[in-house]
């Protein structure tokens, strides 16, 4: 690390030291704790993962400053409690990266891919053990519950391949897809129980996700890119609906499709 890094990173741990002082500090920060930061935390990765997205690297530079930031602030709170702090964090990830990658850092040799990636749970698993985790012989064993619902989704259905438990390609998950799509119209055709409408709709956004993974698609981006879309077309709505003198909103549902239908044709 050059020593414009390390002075960097030193101020940084300083400013939080002293944003969390009780005396001197800001009284929001001091009010916080892992609780309260955690949510911050996630929608700081997902900025980073949106400047990516753009290929805005001025922006990736102060999101990753941020998610940075959220690092600093949980072992800042950690530390005053004893537990460990900034430098326990990096030497954690340094010793466990050595410990997963010995065909990097060791002698030891992989046949392909699928090997490596095997190896690699074998030595999730065995850091488990060593931790005194009670042992689970299931292919599901040790996927986190604090994931995103659709990258836990993804990696079950990644774990349960592993084992032959899978389709062979794109086709029957979309047949599946087709299938739980009819279950949720039955569920309306039938009085809409809320229940079952979540078990049924369930079913379909797991399948999605299936799918997402079979055709190599990053489920996440491809919704951030959906989301982006249906902004971008949605403002334009409004943009034609006030050059023609008005609101969108005083546009009856048939006027606002017809609007839609226009901004799609623009685009191509």
């Amino acid at each position: 690390m050059s020593d414009a890094a390390h002075h960097g990173l030193d101020q940084l741990l300083a400013i939080m030291a002293r944003l969390r002082d009780p005396e001197r500090g800001c009284p929001w920060d001091v009010q916080q704790d892992f609780a309260s930061i955690a949510p911050y935390t996630i929608e700081e990765a997902y900025e980073v993962a949106d400047a990516i997205d753009r290929g805005d690297f001025d922006d990736l530079r102060d999101e990753l400053g941020d998610l940075l930031l959220q690092v600093v602030f949980h072992a800042q709170m950690a530390a005053e409690q004893g537990r460990f702090d900034f430098a326990d964090v990096a030497q954690a990830i340094s010793a466990k990266m050595v410990r997963r990658h010995p065909h990097v850092f060791g002698d030891v040799r992989y046949a392909d891919l699928d090997a490596q990636k095997q190896a690699w749970e074998e030595l999730k698993a065995a850091e488990r053990a060593a931790r005194g985790e009670a042992p689970d012989a299931s292919a599901l064993a040790g996927i986190s519950r604090g994931l995103p619902e659709w990258k836990r989704a993804a990696k079950l259905q990644q774990r349960a391949a592993t084992v032959g438990f899978d389709w062979p390609d794109h086709r029957p998950v979309l047949d599946k897809l087709a299938e739980e799509i009819d279950e949720v119209r039955a569920e309306f055709d039938a009085g809409a129980d809320p229940a079952r409408l979540e078990d049924e709709i369930g079913d379909v956004l797991f399948v999605v996700a299936n799918l997402a993974r079979h055709a190599g698609v990053d489920f996440s981006r491809a919704l951030r890119h959906a989301n982006a879309k249906f902004e971008r077309r949605f403002r334009r709505m409004e943009q034609f609906a006030a050059e023609a003198g008005g609101t969108l909103a005083e546009h009856d549902l048939p006027a606002q499709e017809r609007l839609w239908r226009r901004v799609k044709q623009d685009e191509r």
